[in-house]
Order: structure tokens, then sequence, then C-alpha cells
């Protein structure tokens, strides 16, 4: 039986945003979950089977119409905890790129994730309580050469969540940002990284990155990079030279550069 609150999670149907619904569910809350695909249903089934209520919604949350559908599916119901998860990449060089898949990374890592907040958020401090989690990103230290747009917007969310949290630090919300690195979902096949040194290299487990950004959210932490490693990489990226991180991320995600190690 669930325990009678309620967990809102975006980007639900694979990867972090599944696993973060796991622990919720694990939990006894009760759930919606959205993602922009169809297995968002499989998704809920399974998380059923633990004994919670869960609704699905099947949303492009890049959309203002897709996130209202997201804020009609909730109703009037009292969100305990929002873990603001939904998140798409897009690989290549800037230029080359095709302008309504760049706007589509824009609209969905922070237009949508922002109006969420903001719409969300405004009614959980109405209340007095309840726990947001933004999934940023240790991308948003580094200028992302060859993944431009998608560094951009996670270095958008990393500095929006934190002073988020300070400007609600005295109404009863919290607001946490997970921090991960490269993570084994399907991040890089969907951004056709695959030919790059960073979409073929081992990459975390969604599990272990996930049960990092709840366990944070829910002792009302500010940030956690999940990782030692990244906890190395972010610690170092804030002493580094910003064109020196821009040559070092090249290696990394320029087309071919998979096949050059």
């Amino acid at each position: 039986m669930g325990n009678g609150k309620l967990a809102v999670v975006t980007g639900a149907s694979s990867g972090i945003g599944k696993e973060l619904a796991k622990l919720c569910a694990k939990d006894g809350y009760d759930l919606v979950i959205v993602a922009d695909e169809p297995a968002i249903e499989q998704a809920a089934e399974a998380l059923r089977s633990r004994g919670v209520s869960v609704d699905a919604v099947e949303a492009d949350l890049a959309s203002e119409d897709g996130a209202d559908k997201l804020v009609a599916e909730i109703g009037d119901r009292d969100i305990d905890l929002l873990l603001l998860n939904a998140g798409r990449g897009l690989g290549r060089g800037f230029i080359e790129q095709d302008w309504k898949e760049a706007r589509r990374v824009i609209d969905t890592n922070i237009t949508g994730t922002v109006y969420l907040a903001h719409r969300l958020g405004r009614k959980m401090v109405g209340r007095g309580r309840g726990r947001i989690l933004f999934t940023g990103s240790i991308a948003g230290f580094t200028p992302g050469t060859f993944q431009a747009v998608y560094n951009g917007t996670k270095a958008f969310i990393d500095s929006f969540a934190i002073a988020l949290r300070h400007e609600l630090k005295d109404s009863g919300v919290s607001v946490t940002v997970l921090m991960p690195g490269a993570t084994q979902t399907r991040f890089f096949e969907r951004a056709r990284m695959m030919d790059t040194e960073i979409g073929v290299q081992e990459k975390d487990n969604p599990a272990d990155v996930a049960r990092n950004g709840y366990d944070a959210l829910m002792a009302g932490e500010e940030q956690v990079v999940s990782g030692w490693k990244n906890k190395m990489q972010a610690a170092a990226a804030h002493v580094t030279p910003a064109g020196t991180l821009a040559e070092q991320y090249r290696n990394m995600a320029e087309p071919g550069s998979a096949k050059n190690g």
C-alpha cells in the first residue's frame, strides 16, 4: 500500500528517471510519471506491481501544451516530491545541427523544466512543504565542444536549481540538483554520438546515479555529484581554463573520436 503521498517524475520511461521512479515507489509514494514515448505505459505497469498507484502521461515536455497535459493529470493533488529529470542531447557541431532538433534540446532541458518548476513549485510553496530534484550534469561545468547546446542547457539547470533553492530556503520546499556524468542510458544513442569516445566509453549505472540523487533529495542537500570520478572531474573543472576544458571535451565528443582512441 502507498503512503498517501505523491511523487511526480519526468523522463521516467528509461534511464535515471525510471530508476528514480522505482525508488519513490519503494518508499510508498504514489506516482505520476511522464515521458515523450509510449514506453511510459510499460514503466507504469512495472511500478504498479510495487503496490502503489501510478498514472502515466505521454507528453512532449518541450512544448507548453505537453507540460500542461502533465499539470492537468496531477490536478488538485498535493505534490510531495517533484523530480524534474526529462532531458535530451544532440551531438555534432552546432552549425551542422538541424535547428529544430537543437531548439528541442533547449525547450526540453530548459523551457519545459523551468515551466514545470514554476507551475508545480508554486503549488508546493503555497502548501509550505515538499522537495524538488533537478537532474543537472557535470557537463554544465564544461564548454561542450561538439555538444555545445546540451552542455549550455545543463549549465543553466545547475545554476538555476541552486539559485531557486536559496530563494525558497524559508518556504518549507527544498531544492536539490543531481549532477551525474556519462551514464549508461539511451542518451548517447538518441543524440547520435555512438561514434564518439564519450559515446562508447564505460559509463555509470543509472540505478547508482538515481540512488545518489534520491538520497540527497530526501536529506535536503543542495547538490550531489554522482560518482567519485565525476567528483574529481567537477573539482578540476573549477580550476581549469575554459578553453582547455573545451579542447579536452573535443577529444571525447568530436564525431569519429571513438575510432581514434
